[in-house]
């Protein structure tokens, strides 16, 4: 993450994959959960274990592990075949 952790509290939808904010990071789970909260965000936790972090979660996506790369894959596919991505951004940045 390259952001501030109080930026998070101005998201949509927040995944968190590889990482338990609630147990490692609990100030940025702090901001994610006032993102939750006051802007009613979305919070998607990807991990083979149950943690902290997805008891929290809107949707927990239990994987077993070495598929996360097959995961993102599938959801870099899916964002380009129904062109859910802003192009402006892609193209200058």
């Amino acid at each position: 993450m390259t952001n501030q952790y109080n930026d998070l509290k101005n998201s949509d939808v927040i995944l968190a994959m590889g990482g338990n904010p609630a147990e490692n990071h609990p100030v940025a789970m702090k901001w994610i959960m006032k993102a939750k909260e006051q802007r009613g965000a979305k919070l998607v936790v990807v991990d083979p274990k149950f943690t902290r972090t997805a008891a929290k979660a809107d949707l927990y996506v239990p994987m077993r592990p070495g598929t996360d790369i097959v995961f993102l894959g599938g959801l870099i596919k899916y964002i380009i075949d129904n062109n859910l991505y802003f192009k402006d951004y892609v193209i200058n940045y």
